[in-house]
This record gives structure tokens, C-alpha cells and sequence, in this order.
């Protein structure tokens, strides 16, 4: 990442890449479908509807926004066994990727400052193996003349054993392969390539990821931050550090309704009683009911619960957020916290350099939204720092480096929905068959 990249540069090379899409059209299997202007609602080439082998169908819509690029909306998932769709998100997507420099000497807000939007590029049919490469018109392209771009895939991929047991019998073996789509598009920003990936799994949960390719900065190999990592022959050439702090918003609207209530799970672990073989752990809920700045620790979790709907079993649908490895960025007051709740505002787009309208002094990022408000309609805010400090191996071209976490679903169905025919009968309490 070039710390002299411009949006001239990049949107130089994003034309190029438009206007090289034009020839070759690939395999059947990966051919460009153009989509014509979105109509109310979701029309059917902003639909994306796919039932996987083991009987889940997910369904959304998609759009492509200026600034925050894919967004996924109208999320639905209906697993076997489940007379309907059962709806989970509002709508999900980017809210922002800051990416300052250990030397200080910069700082970037890609998505609000960097055109990460109009940096979406070209995919190969080979790129999106088995899956349809979407067109998608790029708003506000730096190219015009071209601003339709292949670069939206929807595919499905094998994820290894979703489950296995072993029966009462040394013969019977109840195993099964996941399966997921796959959604993603690929932007670049100067020098690095942002896959922005979303995979759906036949159980339910929802993994949000960003990996970071494409190539490291040769004009940042200075040592800038004071110490840097040397790259190539001997030590003449350093990569200065940065990190990444990528954001997501996530607005649910489980079984229909936007008034989702949060709840914050804390396990506190105490060491054996006297006559005990082991410590204790008790776990304690508390309502969240206020806009909050939340940390992780130590057997410490959230989920987004349902107000409308309950599975077959009368326990309330909710989805638990589950963290993926983060180093938090304690450099900016709105990366100094690894989630935030706060309440709906049309005007809260992005998580800092806020481009939406909002009231003069209502402030350009999420940490000052938190101000104790009563969450109604709480918008999730997600926050996964990683720090790169380059590598030989970073060149080239770079692999890919992941951050992200993923929504589990608990109680959104009264068994595994996975769960096979021979075991329905087995939830709760139950008795083996004579």
C-alpha cells in the first residue's frame, strides 16, 4: 500500500481492467450476467437465491453503494424442516477499513477516502469455480464509458464435516459434509487487493472475512516506522508496518422485525468448593438496553435475540456473535473498542469519516454515536484490527491475510438443522427405541 497512492492512480488502473473485461467471455459456468437498473424491492438480477445439497436455501438481495461497495440485504435462511424463510439481517456490509501507518506519517479511511467502491475489478471465470460472475455497474466509476465490472461471484464450496457421531452400534457412523455459498468481490486500493467474502453455511451461521493480497508497497520499503522488517537480500530495504482495522455494520431483523434485543453473557470461573473435584463457573445475563462500547474477554459473549419468533421448542431465535482473532488498534478513540450497539440512524453509515448527513456535532465516527440512547432497533458494530508487519513471504504476489468473525445461530431451530431422519426423534429428553 503506497503511502503516495491517489485516486487517479487507482482509478487508472480500475479502467484498464474495466476495458480488458470486455474481451473473453469465459466458461458457461462463470459466464458475466448484466443486471439491469435495481426496481423496488429486489428484482430478480439483484436476487440471489441458493438451495444447498443438504436442503438449507439462503436468499438476499444485493447492491452495490458508492462508498461501501457489496451490500447484502434481506438476508433469509430456511434450513429442511422449516415451512418458511426464517429473515436474519436487515442488511450487512463494510462500514469501514482504516489503515494507519506505525510511522504516523499517514493514515487512510479506505472506504470513505480511497475509492474502494470504484476500485472493484475484473474476476477470471476461474476465480469463481462452479458459480456465476454478476455484472455490476460501479457508481461514480473513474471510467464512464465502462462502468459495468464482472466482479461479483456467487458460488458453493465443501467446508469438511459438519457432523459426526458415532451410533450405539460400532457399525453405524452418522456423519455429513457441509456445504456454503459463497458471495465476494474484489477491490483494490493502491497497491492491495481486498477480497470481501460472505459465506452462508447449510447450518445457519454467517462468516464475514476481508483478505488482504496483492502486493506489498516498494516505495514504503524505508523503515519509516522505526523499525520495519527487512525484505529482500540483506538488510538495505525495510517494509514499514501498518495495521488494518476493518469494520462491519450489521442491522438484524430476525423473523421479520427490526426490534432485536441484545444480551451480554459473562462466566465468572471460582476454584474448587471444599468436598468439589473441580472449579466452578457460573454465568450471569444482562439485558443490553443502552447504546454500548463492548471489549472482549474472557468468557464473554452477545447475541441478537428475536422479539417476534420462537423455534418448535418455544426458545426465543437469536444469533451469537462470535469473535475472530483481532489486535486492537489503540490509536483512534473509534478502534479503542472490538464491538458497538448503537441505535438505527439513517444518517450512520461508516464507522469513522462518516459521509452520511448527519446533524452538525453528531460527530464522524461510531464511538461518538454511543451516547445512551435506548437501543429499539440496535445496528451491530464490528471492529478486527490486524497488525502486518511484512514478511519475505508477503512478496510476490502477497497471500492472502484473513480478519473477520462469524454469527452463530442458537435456538433459530429446535434441533441441528442438519440433524438426519433417524435422529429427529432424539431432541431433549428421549428415550431409545426397543
Amino acid at each position: 500500500m503506497s503511502r503516495a497512492r491517489t485516486h487517479a492512480a487507482v482509478g487508472l488502473s480500475v479502467a484498464a481492467l474495466a476495458a480488458g473485461a470486455m474481451a473473453g467471455a469465459g466458461p458457461a459456468a462463470a459466464q458475466p450476467k448484466t443486471a439491469a437498473a435495481p426496481a423496488a424491492g429486489c428484482s430478480a438480477a439483484y436476487k440471489i437465491q441458493q438451495k444447498l445439497s443438504s436442503g438449507t436455501t439462503w436468499t438476499m438481495c444485493w447492491r452495490y453503494d458508492s462508498k461501501a461497495g457489496l451490500v447484502l440485504d434481506d438476508v433469509s435462511y430456511q434450513p429442511k424442516g422449516e415451512t418458511k424463510p426464517i429473515k436474519v439481517l436487515n442488511s450487512a456490509r463494510l462500514a469501514q477499513i482504516d489503515v494507519p501507518y506505525d510511522d504516523g506519517s499517514v493514515e487512510y479511511d479506505d472506504l470513505t477516502g480511497f475509492g474502494f467502491a470504484q476500485g472493484l475489478v475484473n474476476l477470471a471465470p476461474g476465480e469463481c469455480p462452479g458459480g456465476t460472475i454478476k455484472s455490476v455497474k460501479v457508481p461514480d466509476s473513474w471510467d464512464p464509458q465502462h462502468p459495468n465490472v464482472n466482479g461479483l461471484c456467487t458460488t458453493t464450496r465443501s467446508r469438511g464435516h459438519a457432523y459426526r457421531m458415532q451410533g450405539d452400534s460400532a457399525n453405524k457412523v452418522y456423519q455429513a459434509q457441509g456445504k456454503d455459498l459463497l458471495v465476494y468481490t474484489v477491490n483494490q486500493v493502491g497497491w492491495y487487493e481486498y477480497m470481501t467474502e460472505w459465506r452462508f453455511q447449510d447450518d445457519g451461521t454467517i462468516n464475514m472475512n476481508v483478505g488482504a493480497t496483492g502486493s506489498l508497497s516498494y516505495e514504503d520499503y524505508d523503515a519509516g516506522d522505526g523499525r520495519g522488517w527487512p525484505i529482500g537480500k540483506g538488510a538495505t530495504a525495510s517494509a514499514t508496518s501498518h495495521t488494518h482495522n476493518v469494520f462491519w455494520r450489521l442491522d438484524f431483523g430476525l423473523d421479520g422485525s427490526s426490534k432485536t434485543k441484545v444480551e451480554q453473557y459473562d462466566s465468572k470461573v471460582s476454584a474448587p468448593a471444599r468436598g468439589q473435584e473441580a472449579p466452578t463457573a457460573k454465568t450471569t445475563r444482562t439485558k443490553v438496553t443502552k447504546e454500548l462500547a463492548g471489549d472482549y474477554k474472557t468468557y464473554r459473549w452477545w447475541r441478537m435475540v428475536s422479539a417476534a419468533g420462537k423455534n418448535k421448542d418455544g426458545h426465543a431465535r437469536s444469533y451469537e456473535i462470535v469473535p475472530g482473532p483481532t489486535t486492537k488498534y489503540p490509536g483512534r478513540s473509534f478502534t479503542q473498542h472490538d464491538l458497538y450497539f448503537t441505535e438505527y440512524n439513517k444518517c450512520e453509515q461508516f464507522a469513522s469519516n462518516n459521509t452520511g448527513n448527519c446533524a452538525a456535532g453528531a460527530g464522524k465516527s461510531v464511538d461518538k454515536w454511543v451516547n445512551g440512547q435506548t437501543l429499539t432497533h440496535p445496528i451491530v458494530w464490528m471492529n478486527v484490527g490486524f497488525h502486518h508487519i511484512a514478511r519475505d513471504e508477503d512478496q510476490q504476489p502477497m497471500p492472502v491475510h484473513w480478519q473477520g468473525f462469524s454469527i452463530a445461530p442458537r435456538d433459530v431451530t429446535a434441533m441441528n438443522p442438519l440433524t438426519p431422519d433417524a435422529l429427529a426423534a432424539q431432541n431433549g429428553h428421549w428415550e431409545p427405541r426397543s
